[in-house]
C-alpha cells in the first residue's frame, strides 16, 4: 500500500479558532431565540388578549429576568 497523501494526524490541529467561532453562534442562537421569544409573547399578549400593553410589558420584562438567569447559568463550561 502507498503511504496516504498527507502528513496529518488526528488531534494535532489548532482548533482555538472553530471553538470561538461555535461559542459565538450558539451565544447568538440562545441570546437571540430569548430575544425573539420575548418579542412574540408581547406582541401575543398586547394584541390578542385583555392583558394591554403595561401587562403585556410586565409579563415579558418577568420572562426575560427569568430567561437571562436560566441561560447565563449554562455558561460555565470551559474548552
Amino acid at each position: 500500500m502507498a503511504n496516504p497523501a498527507s502528513e496529518y494526524h488526528r488531534g494535532t490541529m489548532d482548533i482555538h479558532e472553530q471553538a470561538k467561532t461555535y461559542a459565538f453562534v450558539m451565544s447568538l442562537t440562545k441570546w437571540g431565540s430569548l430575544t425573539l421569544a420575548a418579542a412574540v409573547l408581547f406582541l401575543t399578549l398586547w394584541f390578542c388578549t385583555n392583558f394591554g400593553f403595561m401587562g403585556a410589558l410586565f409579563t415579558v420584562v418577568v420572562v426575560l429576568v427569568v430567561g437571562f438567569f436560566v441561560l447565563r447559568g449554562g455558561s460555565s463550561e470551559s474548552h
